[in-house]
């Protein structure tokens, strides 16, 4: 084994950090760690210095010879990284609000990672994202990026069209689906094979198996079906799943339960208790805690939020990385011909072998014939909007929000973007060039 290896960790502030740690610490035999670099922002300094001190007394109690360092200068520290991970929330919680409540005025759906909260997301998060590649190629070429920024799967799309940079995106909703099912069958998870088909976010689960045996026809009964904090808890529609022949990823029932989800989103709204007020107080507390200087362990508490396990799934991808493992995880990739009614160059969420020289997507068994026309829909939205978001160009944001099957008018679209955009300005210099 050579020399210990150093990763950045881009949004170090981060209340999900001390999973991040827990990995590190839990897998350092297999993943040697001996550099880690928590990176934030001037905003984020009172976050990150709280963060990094549960950080260092983790790593303290690990007795493990690893070196923390937290910074506010990226560049400075970018220099001999083996991998850097991104878990960066641009404008923070309170732009989060607006993605979540400014759409609600105009009778759609306001979620932070689809719709038109989710392409402000991304507006404001790929240029970012690209700047950070800049600097990887200047400093850390061959250095691993590991996309954990929200929508992932657009923003990972973006590094692999603008930025000569090695990424993968990943994200926590395919690790859940297989803890649901470890706690279905109580079988270690190792036991477990699920083919996922789809996009980040926009997923079908169209295989499972537990000991070899296909669990799949007993599951479409099963209609409450796996699920994370941050989604509307409604039970599917168990005709739905059956004609299916699929279980489709929570993040579906905003397609498919559109209007019961707008309905309790207006309440909730109306009350003051949109996601990201949920989300505010959830950190606030989580913060409470960690500034214990007693504390030296990740507390229960984080898996409240709904992004929970998603550091165990990032270890897991460095360790396979760094490793050549060639085990099977289902990663945010480009296409390559896997989904044959998608461009080679649109970024899927499938089942890959990872190896040293990257993840290398599967061929998928069975596409629900159903879903391909919303996975094409949404795709279409999404190369506009990332298209919107490197060029600025407000026609080209416009007609993403008019493919995407949550928005129903073009016209209110239009009123839509126009506040949105003038809400974001300070974080979307591009389209408020001169």
């Amino acid at each position: 084994m050579g020399a210990g290896l150093k990763v950045v960790v881009i949004g170090g502030g981060s209340s999900y950090t001390p999973e991040l740690i827990e990995g590190f610490i839990l897998n350092y035999e297999t993943f040697p760690v001996t550099e880690i670099v928590l990176v934030d922002i001037e905003a984020g300094r009172n976050k990150l210095a709280i963060v990094g001190h549960l950080a260092i007394r983790m790593i303290e109690k690990s007795g493990l010879p690893i070196k923390l360092n937290l910074t506010l200068d990226r560049r400075s520290v970018l220099a001999g990284a083996d991998f850097v991970t991104t878990q960066m929330r641009v404008g923070r919680l309170e732009a989060r609000g607006w993605d979540e409540s400014i759409p609600l005025k105009y009778k759609m759906i306001g979620q932070e990672t689809t719709g038109a909260g989710g392409m402000m997301k991304a507006l404001r998060t790929i240029p970012v994202l690209l700047e950070i590649c800049k600097d990887m190629e200047e400093l850390c070429p061959n250095a691993w990026l590991l996309n954990f920024t929200n929508p992932a799967g657009m923003v990972t799309e973006a590094i692999h069209k603008y930025s000569k940079i090695k990424s993968v995106g990943l994200c926590n909703s395919p690790i859940a689906a297989y803890k649901w099912l470890k706690n279905v069958y109580q079988v270690p998870i190792e036991n477990i094979y699920c083919e996922f088909a789809g996009l980040n976010h926009l997923h079908w689960i169209s295989t499972i198996t537990v000991n070899g045996e296909s669990k799949l026809e007993e599951l479409l009964n099963n209609e409450d079906g796996y699920s994370a904090k941050n989604v509307p808890q409604y039970a599917w529609n168990g005709s739905l799943l059956r004609s299916l022949g699929a279980i489709p990823s929570y993040y579906l029932k905003y397609f498919y339960l559109k209007r019961e989800i707008l309905a309790e989103q207006q309440t909730a709204a109306a009350k003051g208790e949109t996601r990201a007020e949920t989300v505010q107080r959830l950190e606030d507390e989580l913060f409470d805690i960690y500034k214990d200087p007693n504390l030296s362990e990740k507390p229960k508490q984080l898996e409240q939020r709904g992004g929970a396990y998603y550091s165990e799934a990032a270890v897991k991808l460095m360790n396979s990385l760094y490793n050549d493992s060639r085990d099977i995880q289902t990663l945010n990739v480009p296409n390559q011909g896997v989904l044959d009614f998608l461009p080679d160059d649109a970024c899927i969420e499938v089942n890959c072998i990872v190896t040293k020289e990257g993840p290398i997507p599967q061929k998928v068994a069975i596409v629900p014939a159903a879903a391909k026309g919303l996975i094409h829909a949404v795709k279409v939205y999404e190369q506009l909007a990332i298209e919107a978001a490197v060029t600025g160009n407000r026609d080209t944001a416009l007609l993403a929000l008019a493919h995407h099957p949550l928005v129903d008018s073009t016209n209110d679209a239009q009123l839509m973007l126009d506040e949105m955009l003038g809400r974001n300005k300070a974080y979307l210099p591009l389209f408020f060039a001169e």
